[in-house]
């Protein structure tokens, strides 16, 4: 991943065939927290993020059955 600065003329090569996304927009306003595979502006949101984990009600990854467990706080 890379944070391009405005205005940028950045030069993408690739040595094989290759597949890019590329996104934008405004800046994020705000402090945002990331912790494991979680990022939140609110801690209350990170918070029930962690219990939606804990509880199974994140959306599985079509073919893969492996549950990941929460690590420890």
């Amino acid at each position: 991943m890379a944070v391009l600065t405005p205005g940028s003329m950045p030069t993408v090569t690739a040595s094989a065939d290759s597949r890019m996304m590329l996104c934008g927009g405004k800046p994020i306003d705000g402090k945002r927290t990331v912790w494991w595979n979680f990022v939140a502006s609110d801690k209350a949101l990170m918070d029930q993020a962690k219990a939606d984990w804990k509880a199974g009600k994140f959306a599985k990854v079509p073919g893969d059955d492996e549950f990941i467990p929460l690590p420890e706080d």
